[in-house]
């Protein structure tokens, strides 16, 4: 998949990104979307050159369900500890015919990474931009990021 767009501050390969975004594809399928039927798959990579990937699990409850992105970020903070920084994330779904993180993701992506590159699908063909561009005002306490 060809990855076009490349926006200011978003300094992520083109391989890096092409990576990310089939094993977002691959661990969508593994969502849990009983009631949404939307399956959306996230896959990241930190600072450190790791990779996490994270699904949607939904529940009866829809203030309970975690979105793919918030889950790889869960997963990467489990391993690499609170200092853990976003290089790049690819989020992607079936489902829809775009899928950029949802408001509550773009924060808590912001948290680890305001710079970092974000990929999605937007008509049909691979997008980046970078957290800052899609959350330009997001929250920060005491910081000066």
């Amino acid at each position: 998949m060809v990855v076009s767009g490349l926006v200011s501050g978003a300094v992520t390969s083109d391989d890096v990104m092409t990576e990310l975004l089939a094993r977002a594809e691959q661990v969508a399928g593994r969502a849990y979307a009983p009631y949404s039927g939307l399956h959306i798959g996230a896959a990241l990579r930190t600072a450190a050159g790791n990779v996490y990937e994270g699904c949607n699990v939904e529940n009866a409850s829809y203030g309970l369900t975690w979105c793919a992105e918030r889950t790889a970020v869960t997963s990467a903070v489990a391993v690499e500890g609170p200092g853990m920084r976003i290089e790049a994330v690819a989020v992607y779904t079936p489902d829809l015919e775009t899928c950029p993180p949802c408001g509550a993701c773009r924060q808590v992506l912001a948290e680890f990474g305001p710079d970092a590159t974000v990929a999605y699908r937007e008509g049909g063909e691979a997008v980046r931009h970078t957290v800052r561009d899609l959350l330009p005002h997001a929250f920060y306490a005491g910081s000066d990021r």
